[in-house]
């Protein structure tokens, strides 16, 4: 073994919260606190080590987190590890049946149990990169991919002409699962990486308990068929949801998961970490003379870590002044807790919603008022013969899709929802039919294409 070899660990940590925090990402919904989880939440850590340093890749069991939030837990991952900042990932699943991690100002009961649960997560989360880091092992690497249809474009044209959120058969999607295989030099699995696009709105506003919606099954699926630890990584899931979902039915998640774990577990156990030559032993005589074979250890590069990480500039849409669109979203938060106070649920219903999309609204130009262009986090990290591309916000599955085919990579994993904030990022026709994914985006019409080239201007630096 050289020095150059690939070293890799896992770490994990519960950030299964209390019951009482507030729980969901949903404006229909109308309970505020979770009862207790359904199945745990975690964060799992992958660090990778070869004479270049160290690396580490992490996933929450979250909706996200804003960019003050991720800055915290970024910097004490940093803090705990070593790892330099920029050799850092922190991803999330984006489940919306997890914590409310994001929409504090909704918050008018157990806000303090929210904010003592976003206290306590940088060094939980911290924690499970410095457990990786103590498991380091030289590792192999083998990808492969396979077929799950369990998503569906969301973008749907209602009777009314409307663009709302529901079932777009005919629109693009991606149902394939893409599986990264880490293995000790005795073929023993260290890591599996699970990547699929689609988002965690299986269960929604009807259930007050916690889920990590279908990634935690599929992770469970996966250790329990494969061994090792898995990490689930968040595709391009802008445009793209669950067959069946928005649903307060916790069996559904839980089916959805598994037929997701049961394919990657399929792909994964098919996969051969170790190089092999064939070497012809000789014929066995017999009622059909059999040929006998040896399968050798061939000759093996070790696997090659590179991280490349950069702020692109996106092109901003325009906002009005952020003190009219903050008085708006104030009056319509102090309506619906006046609704709340009284118990009118279907109206509070409404005005959660109306409260919802004038705080995005009001987020988006408090941030970005007045810019041309928004300082967007892009990072691609190869593994071997595998690149994992990563960007904060929601893209589509398009840009996934352009970013894929003009990837130098066979195995090329596009993601959101990493190292950064939220802000969808529709193509260029979305913007022209309109909906609730341009409505609530921060940006142009000209950011996905701009986003599209920078990643694969990343990818070809990391080959």
């Amino acid at each position: 073994m050289t020095r150059d070899h690939l070293l890799a660990g896992t770490g994990r940590c519960d950030i299964t919260p209390a019951p009482g925090t507030p729980q969901g990402g949903w404006g229909a919904q109308t309970h505020q606190r979770g009862v207790g989880a359904d199945m745990p939440l975690y964060a799992t850590a992958l660090v990778l080590a070869d004479s270049s340093g160290q690396a580490a890749i992490v996933e929450a069991d979250a909706i996200g987190f804003d960019w003050e939030w991720t800055g915290k837990i970024l910097d004490a991952i940093v803090g705990l590890s070593g790892i330099p900042r920029e050799r850092v990932r922190f991803s999330c699943s984006h489940t919306h049946s997890g914590p409310n991690t994001f929409r504090l100002a909704t918050i008018s009961e157990g806000l303090d149990m929210a904010v003592a649960y976003l206290e306590s997560l940088p060094t939980r989360i911290a924690s499970a990169v410095w457990q990786a880091q103590q498991n380091l092992r030289p590792v192999r690497v083998a990808a492969g991919s396979g077929p799950c249809e369990i998503s569906v474009n969301r973008r749907f044209r209602a009777p009314d002409g409307s663009m709302v959120v529901g079932r777009n058969w005919a629109g693009p999607v991606d149902p394939t699962v893409r599986v990264v295989r880490l293995d000790d030099l005795e073929e023993k699995p260290v890591a599996v990486i699970v990547h699929y696009a689609c988002h965690g709105t299986t269960i929604a506003w009807q259930d007050n308990h916690y889920t990590p919606d279908f990634p935690g099954p599929a992770r469970s699926v996966v250790e329990e068929q494969v061994g090792g630890a898995c990490l689930f990584l968040q595709g391009a899931a802008g445009n793209i949801s669950p067959r069946v979902g928005f649903t307060g039915d916790l069996a559904v998640y839980r089916r959805l998961g598994r037929l997701l774990g049961l394919e990657a577990a399929r792909v994964a156990l098919s996969l051969d970490t170790a190089a092999r030559r064939e070497r012809l032993l000789g014929v066995m005589p017999s009622g059909a003379n059999i040929a006998l074979y040896a399968d050798e250890p061939a000759g093996e590069e070790p696997a090659v870590l590179r991280v490349c990480s950069r702020q692109i500039k996106l092109p901003a849409r325009s906002f009005r002044p952020p003190e009219e669109l903050e008085a708006e979203a104030a009056g319509l938060r102090e309506e619906m807790n006046r609704l709340r106070r009284e118990g009118r649920e279907e109206e509070v219903r409404r005005a959660t919603a109306r409260a919802t999309q004038a705080g995005w609204r009001a987020g988006n130009a408090r941030l970005y008022y007045g810019r041309t262009h928004i300082d967007w986090p892009v990072q691609a990290i190869r593994i071997g013969p595998v690149a994992l591309v990563s960007a904060a916000g929601e893209p589509f599955i398009e840009t996934a899709g352009e970013i894929a085919a003009r990837s130098p990579f066979r195995h090329t994993l596009v993601s959101g929802y990493s190292n950064g904030g939220f802000g969808y990022i529709p193509t260029r026709q979305a913007f022209a039919e309109g909906g609730y994914e341009v409505e609530a985006s921060p940006f142009s019409p000209d950011a996905a294409e701009v986003l599209a080239e920078e990643a694969v201007r990343l990818l070809q630096e990391v080959a």
